[in-house]
Parts: structure tokens; C-alpha cells; sequence
């Protein structure tokens, strides 16, 4: 039986094409431990040769060091520029949080310099709950439709936690404005509150990335780190549907991925990977998808186990130090 190429699927009115799994690039700035150079490129290579498109990263990962790992890993690949499709971000940095005119518009060219790149496909306000959202309206994004014609940039997007930003910048920016929007941990067994938002973000023609398909290390084996911001309640009950998983020889990371897949809606599930271990599991998973269709009887009792958990959230943003 043939493996199916991994599937692609439109980004909002932008024309680009994303790879339904889509390569995040925050570990490779050795936020959940340290990974070395070689590490980090054989990965980005890995995840190119194995059909996926699209590589998503930001200046505050690692304090600049994942933008400058993609880079390389982008560089060694040795495929024109078209090939792929890179997104960073700006307004958030090491330093705390800035969405003025003047620093996203230097961000780029620090970004491009990391990235050894003369474009971002799509660069995205970061976590703008943390900023004025009337500022992003009225000062960030001008400044980005600025990049867009000086052509260092393609499409412009903003990222964050509570899905009411969403909504308050695109009914206050002229349509077509936004391109695209990245949302986290609203598209997964726990948590699926991105939905009812697909609607209104389809009438506005935003392309949807969904990020931390496994509520950013909820739905593992091992657990979240340390840090997580999640209630003890909802993080005993992901725990209690990861054993589950395993005592019947299944992978909750895995079935986590494919309930995220499973929605044509959303363009690209963006996941976070680190090895080449890591990205083959990952295509595994939605190759399987393809072939088999999702595990619905597993589903259907992790489903029951996180009922009395189902979308709850945490309040905004990893603060950590």
C-alpha cells in the first residue's frame, strides 16, 4: 500500500498551500531542553523530505536562538525558496513585549538576518493579549502592511491564547488586512472552542494555523513540564486518558494529533518537534489518518474521561521567567 503524501490545504484567500502538519520551530531554541545544531537541521530536514511545507517560528523562542537554527536547518536544504513556507513573529521578545511601529518594523530585518532569508511568507503579531489591542489595530498592523510593500513580508497574521482577540481585531482592521490567524490549545481532545469560531474566520477569509495539538504537553505520556499553567484538576484527567491510552497499547500524542487533523477547516496543525524521531511520529500520525481514518472508539472514551474537564482554559500566556 502506497504511504499518502501528507495532504494540503489552503491558507485563507492567501493562494499558499500549507502541509496539513506544520513544523513549529520553538523547541529548536531549546525551550524544552537543550538540542544541538546537528539535531535541529536534521530535523528541519527530515520534516521537508517527509512532505512538510511549512515552518513556523518567533524572536522570543529561545531568545532569538530558534529563528537562527531554522535558518540553517531552511539553508541545508538546498530547495528553491518557493519550496517552502516560513512564518515568524513580532512584539514579543526576551525583553518583554513591544508593538510599536518602530520595533516590529526593525524585528524584520533582525528576523530575516537570523533566518538568512529576503522574505517571511507570513509575519504574525505575537501574543497581542499581552499588548493594547488598539494599538495593534491602529499602529502595529499599518506598519506591517508597510513590510508587505517593501516586499519582506507576504502576509500578515496575529497569534494569542483567548479567542476573543481574534474577533476584536478583525472587526476593527480594513478586510484583507489580516491574512491569517494562529491560535493554541483550542483545537484538541480537551479543549475544541476554536470551532465555533470557524465560521466567522471563514466570512473574513483568515487562513486558521491551530497550535499545541497536545495542549502543549497535556496530552503525553509524560506530562506537561513543570511550568504549565493548567488547573491540577484538568491536568490529573489528561493524565488519567494518557494511561488509559497506554494500557490499550495506544498513543495519546498520536490520537491527539488526529483529532486535530481531522478538521479540513483548519489549514495547518502546527506541532512542535525537536528530533528526527519527533517529525516521523508526527507524519505518522496523519499518514495514518489518511489510510485508516481516526480511532473512534479510543477517542470516544478519552473523550468521556476529559468530559467533566472539556474546555477549560488558563489564563493567558506562559508566564515563566
Amino acid at each position: 500500500m502506497a504511504v499518502p503524501k501528507l495532504e494540503m490545504r489552503p491558507l485563507g484567500n492567501t493562494g499558499l498551500k500549507l502541509s496539513s502538519v506544520g513544523f513549529g520551530a520553538s523547541p529548536l531554541g531549546s525551550v524544552f531542553g537543550s538540542v544541538s545544531e546537528s539535531d535541529a537541521v536534521a530535523s528541519v530536514l527530515e520534516a521537508f523530505r517527509l512532505g512538510i511545507n511549512f515552518f513556523d517560528t518567533s524572536p522570543y523562542y529561545g531568545a532569538t536562538l530558534s529563528e537562527k537554527m531554522l535558518g540553517k536547518g531552511l539553508k541545508a536544504l538546498g530547495v528553491p525558496r518557493s519550496e517552502y513556507i516560513v512564518s515568524t513573529k513580532c512584539g514579543r521578545y526576551r525583553e518583554g513585549f513591544d508593538f510599536n511601529a518602530e520595533r516590529v518594523t526593525k524585528s524584520i530585518d533582525e528576523s530575516l538576518e537570523r533566518l538568512q532569508l529576503d522574505y517571511v511568507d507570513i509575519f504574525q503579531c505575537h501574543d497581542i493579549e499581552f499588548g493594547s489591542l488598539d494599538q495593534v489595530v491602529n499602529e502595529t498592523i499599518p506598519a506591517l502592511q508597510k513590510l508587505k510593500e517593501a516586499g519582506k513580508i507576504r502576509f500578515i497574521g496575529i497569534t494569542g491564547l483567548p479567542l476573543e482577540i481574534f474577533t476584536y481585531v478583525l472587526d476593527r482592521v480594513p478586510p484583507g488586512t489580516v491574512d491569517v490567524i494562529l491560535s493554541y490549545c483550542h483545537y484538541s481532545i480537551n479543549d475544541s472552542t476554536l470551532e465555533d469560531l470557524l465560521p466567522y474566520l471563514k466570512t473574513k477569509g483568515v487562513g486558521i494555523i491551530s497550535a499545541s495539538p497536545l495542549a502543549m504537553g497535556l496530552l503525553t505520556e509524560f506530562g506537561p513540564p513543570e511550568w504549565h499553567p493548567a488547573s491540577p484538576e484538568l491536568k490529573s484527567a489528561c493524565q488519567a486518558a494518557a494511561v488509559y491510552c497506554k494500557e490499550k497499547g495506544k498513543n495519546i500524542s498520536k490520537l491527539a494529533m488526529q483529532y486535530s487533523l481531522s478538521n479540513k477547516d483548519i489549514s495547518t496543525v502546527l506541532v512542535g518537534m525537536n528530533s528526527v524521531k519527533q517529525v516521523e511520529e508526527n507524519v505518522a500520525a496523519a499518514t495514518e489518518l489518511a489510510l485508516f481514518g481516526k480511532d473512534h472508539e479510543t477517542l470516544a472514551e478519552v473523550e468521556a474521561i476529559l468530559k467533566p474537564v472539556k474546555n477549560q482554559t488558563w489564563p493567558s500566556g506562559i508566564q515563566r521567567s
